[in-house]
This record gives structure tokens, sequence and C-alpha cells, in this order.
């Protein structure tokens, strides 16, 4: 007994080894993608964990899902870390390997095979198809649910062993967690059942069918409900709207699906060519459809009739085809961005490829002695080349230039990929490269209003605004709901002083967007342009009440008080604005001004000095010309 407590340690202490060298490069790791508008642009996510912030995670469909415990988790990781993603890299990391341990774990308890249930864990640690889950931060979804689903079966075998309302409820509430931290899980009550066939054994043999119908309702229907309520919660509850493409015919996306599931396959066992977007192709040829399908049915049928000779083979196959079926296309999940398939999705199924794999294998082998050899140097063999793969396939996610750059080298026609290229150049203040993408992934994809909307910001930035609009107008023409083109449209108008129309726009933005603070700041600032000052000090005040750290805001409506000689109201404006942020210019020039003109000369030269050194010496000089600041 010792020295299998001391196997089982030294198992686990492999697997945290092993899986935590593949993937330390994720901590070097930057932001990419989604992780912008999960975290860099989520107000709520920057607040920290707080009761309003709780209440907003569990209320929201913000980006387009309901996944509560994903949103908790970043604002645990905000307190910790800030906004450096290495550590939100490192979450996800640590769930991974938590996971890895606890499959270890249920496979051994449940057969007592303990090298095989090691294989099935390291399979699953080390596959090179789910770095996208373990380096993504926005994939926060699959490896917290996927801690929470393994969690929940090793509950459940727990409670197999001795049924008792004390270890039934466990089992309940783990799965409700893993269903506040992704929709995918609903499958997992289907898991249990698998599990009761093989390897629990459970299903008795002359047991009457009617019998065995209402012993797994009556254990099961508590999770099955559970799981309806939340396809209700996640199908019919309204989400955002803005979509990068028109929905695709049910009858390509019938056709893209036995296509991606055998191309998961394929990648399983030879994982190359790997990226963060596949592009969806509308027209499959009928040869590639009709075989897929073929072998899907084959292979389906081949385990069911095999089912009591060869229980491993089902369980694992039926594991993979029933986890990965919600994600397999045929429901459009996403408007954002249509995909044929996506490396994250193989997250949970490729557990029952490894059950397949392992308790299958050995199954066709006569000669046992030889096979253990043959076997065990081939498993170490498959592991070595896996982390190998794995550990190539983290250094992509470095930044977003590395991830889409190694996109477009595997895949074909990739809009998505030239598109995010294309804005990763715009933040970095590459125009000229941003609209050689941009237009790319316009030409690839005219429904793609946001590379319209992004190539407008590009024009705005070289100075041709008259372009820009038009750009901004082809996004609106695209999708009248989508609110950025609005307001960008609105500061182009208000840049070229046609305020009317600035106004306009900002007004439409509000209505889909009422929640988008900077449209207020946004409009406010037209209305103090036309000296319409309470119009202006009123949407300050809403962009703030909205965003309460928004020092842009602050210092607006200081700025507004000011010229209306509210002094005090400004001066606390402008301690907030610096306040939120520290080295704000502007809002120091402000103070200096506020300060001088109620006299106080010794506050004016620190916050005119402190100003100059931030780059706005206006003050400064002026006060220097006039003999008060030395």
């Amino acid at each position: 007994m010792i020295k299998s407590y001391k196997m089982n340690l030294l198992i686990c202490a492999l697997l945290l080894v092993a899986t935590s060298a593949v993937f330390r490069q994720v901590s070097q790791c930057g932001f990419v993608f989604d992780d912008y508008i999960y975290i860099v642009e989520n107000i709520h996510i920057q607040s920290g964990l707080t009761l309003k912030g709780m209440i907003w995670a569990f209320t929201t469909r913000y980006a387009d899902l309901w996944n509560p415990l994903v949103w908790i988790s970043f604002m645990i990781d905000h307190r910790l870390y800030g906004m450096n993603a290495g550590g939100y890299h490192i979450t996800n990391l640590v769930f991974h390997l938590l996971t890895t341990l606890l499959l270890f774990w249920i496979f051994q308890r449940m057969t007592g095979a303990v090298w095989k249930s090691a294989f099935v864990a390291a399979f699953f640690a080390l596959h090179p198809l789910h770095v996208e889950s373990v380096a993504w931060v926005a994939e926060r979804k699959d490896t917290l649910s996927a801690f929470f689903w393994v969690m929940t079966l090793c509950l459940y075998v727990l409670y197999t062993e001795k049924k008792s309302v004390q270890r039934y409820l466990p089992v309940l509430f783990a799965f409700i967690l893993a269903l506040l931290s992704k929709p995918m899980v609903i499958t997992l009550p289907v898991m249990m059942i698998l599990l009761d066939y093989w390897p629990l054994g459970r299903f008795r043999a002359g047991t009457d069918t009617r019998r065995l119908i209402r012993w797994q309702l009556k254990e099961k229907l508590p999770f099955l409900v559970l799981s309806l309520v939340l396809v209700m919660v996640t199908f019919y509850a309204p989400g955002e709207q803005d979509s990068f493409s028109r929905p695709i015919p049910l009858g390509a996306r019938l056709a893209n699906a036995p296509v991606a599931l055998v191309m998961y396959l394929a990648k399983t066992f030879w994982p190359q060519k790997m990226a963060i977007f596949y592009p969806f192709v509308e027209h499959l040829p009928i040869w590639k459809v009709a075989g897929a399908t073929l072998l899907i049915v084959m292979i389906t049928v081949f385990v069911i009739l095999m089912a009591k000779r060869l229980p491993p083979l089902f369980t694992g196959w039926m594991w993979f085809l029933i986890t990965i079926a919600p994600v397999s296309g045929i429901i459009q999940i996403s408007l954002t961005a249509p995909y044929a398939m996506a490396d994250r999705y193989h997250y949970l199924p490729s557990i029952g490829v490894g059950l397949m794999l392992t308790w299958g294998v050995p199954l066709f082998i006569k000669n046992k002695t030889a096979g253990i050899k043959i076997l065990s140097s081939t498993a170490i063999l498959v592991l070595i080349t896996l982390a190998a793969i794995s550990w190539k396939q983290c250094g992509y996610w470095k930044n977003p230039f590395t991830l889409f750059e190694h996109a477009l080298r595997v895949t074909e026609n990739n809009h998505m990929a030239h598109h995010h290229i294309g804005f990763a150049f715009l933040s970095a203040g590459d125009n000229e490269k941003a609209m050689i993408h941009l237009d790319k992934a316009i030409q690839l994809n005219p429904h793609d209003f946001v590379s319209y909307c992004n190539r407008g910001n590009a024009l705005i930035n070289i100075r041709k605004h008259p372009e820009a609009i038009k750009d901004y107008q082809q996004a609106i023409t695209i999708n009248p709901r989508y609110a950025p083109a609005y307001i960008n449209r609105g500061n182009a108008y208000n840049e070229l002083g046609q305020y009317d129309l600035a106004i306009q726009d900002f007004n439409r933005a509000i209505l889909l967007k009422p929640e988008y603070y900077e449209i207020y700041n946004n409009r406010g600032t037209v209305f103090s342009k036309l000296n319409q000052h309470q119009k202006a000090i009123d949407d300050f005040s809403q962009a703030i009440r909205l965003n309460q750290s928004y020092a842009t805001a602050y210092s607006n409506r200081g700025t507004m008080y000011m010229r209306s000689g509210q002094y005090a109201l400004a001066l606390q404006d402008f301690n907030d604005a610096i306040e939120h942020k520290v080295d704000y210019a502007d809002a120091y020039h402000n103070r200096a001004l506020v300060y001088l003109n109620i006299g106080d000369i010794k506050s004016c030269c620190r916050d005119a000095q402190k100003a100059c050194e931030l780059g706005n010496c206006t003050v400064l000089q002026a006060a220097v010309s006039r003999g008060l600041c030395n």
C-alpha cells in the first residue's frame, strides 16, 4: 500500500514537472485577440472583485456567453496581477495542471491501472492542440470548466463507491460550478452514464431495461435539468450583436461538421498546422463530406457492435463524439468569427481518444510480455514528441504578430489573421502595414465591417478624414448595429468641425451601447465646443458614473467647471483625474490654471512644473514670463 502511494506521488510529480516545463513559456506571453475585450477593455474586471462586479458577472451576456465564474476568476487575477498578462497565463496553467492530476486520480481509482491512467493524464496535459486553451487567457473557459468537469467526475466516482445524499450533493455542486464556467459541459451527465458502463461496471448483466432507465433517470435527472436550463440561458438570452459576418447556412454547417470531426482526429494523431483560426469553407467537396461521414459512421457502428467485448473503445469513442458534438459547428455558436473548427474544442474530447488508445491498443496485442515493452517505449516516445511540439506551439502565442503570422503560414485565405495583424499594426502606430492587412481582410471577407472600421481608424491617423468616413459608412451599411463605427465617425466629424453630424452619430451609438462611457465623454467634448456647458457637464458626469476611474472625463468636466468659474469643483475633478492617472499632463496644466485664478501661486508653480516635465510647458512659460515662478 505504501509502495503504491509513493508510486502515485512520483507520477503526480512527473506530470507536474513535465507539463510545467512545456508550458512555462506562457508566463512571458501577452494579451491577444479576445483578451482585450475580456480584460484590457473591461472596466468590470479592472474594478476587481467587488459585490457590484459579482452581480455583473452573474447577470451579463458580455462577449456573447454566460460564464460568471470566468469573470470572477479574472477579477481575482486583476487583484493579484493588475494588467500583467503573465499572471493570467499562470492561472490558466495552474488549472490545467490540477485537471491533469485529477484525471490521473480518477482513472487510477476506477481501473487500478496506474501507468495507463498516467498515460491518459499525460496525453491530455502535453497534447499540442491544448496549447490554445492554456496559452490564451480568454480561454479560461476551457481550463476552469475542465477542472470542475473532472472534479465532478471524481466526486461522482466516490459517490458510486458508497451512495449517500452526503456524497451526492457535492457532485451536484461541482457540476453547477462547471456549468457556471462554460456551456460545453452540458454533456457531463452523459459522461457519467458512460463511466457507469465502463470502467465502473454499474450496468449489471440481465438488468431489466425499464428498471435500468428508471435508475439512471432518477440519479441523473437533476444534472439533466440543470443542463437544459443552461441551454436556455445560453441560446435564448439576448447577447452581443457585433458580428463579423452573416449567419452561415445550415446546409454548410451540416457539411462542415463531419469534416471537422475527422480533422480533429487527424490532428490528434498528427498535430501540425495548428492555428488560432481556421476559416470556414461554405462549399466543401461532396467527396470530402461523404468520406468523413462514412468514416465516423463506420467507427461508431464498430464500437457499438463491440461494446460488450471492447468496452473501453465504446466509452472512449462515445466520450469523444458526445463532448465535441455541441461545438461541431452545426449550431453556430459565434457570429463574431465563423470558423471551421478550433483547437480549444479538442480539450475535453481528447480524453476519450486517450482512453481508446490506452485501453484499446493493448487488446489487439497477443504477446503480452513483448507488448508491454513495445507499448511502454512507444508511449514514452509519443509523449516526448507531443511535448516538443507543444513547446514550439507555445512560442507562437508570445504576441499578436507571432500568433497571426503563424496562422497565415499554416492556413489559406485567412481573413481573421489578416484582420488581427492589421489591428496589431494599427495599435503599434504602423498605419501603412495595418492598411495592407486590413485591405486583404476586406478582400477575403467583404462582410468584415470591423476591418472597415479599423481601416477607417488608420486613415484618421494619417489625416484622411473623408476616406475614413466612407469606411465607417460601409461598416454601418453592413451592420447598422455596430456602435464603434458610429463613435469613430462621430469623432471624425468632430475633428472636421461638423458638430451636428458628430452629435447625431454619438446619439445613435448611445442608443446601441448605453454602457459605453467613452461615447458620453466624446459627445460632451462636442457640447463644450458649442459652449453648451451644462450638456457637456452632464455627459462627462454620466461617463464618470459608468467608469469611476475614467481620468479623461474628470479632467474634461473640471475644465468646464473652470470655464464657468466653479473653481472648487474644478479642483476636485483635476485631483480625481490625477489620482487615477498620475502622469496626466493636461490635468496638471489645468489645475495650475485654477490655482493661478484663485491666487495660489505656489501650487500653480508646482503643478506648472509637473505639467512641463510631462510635456506641457504652456502655463509654466506664461508664469515665468510674468515673474510668478522661478
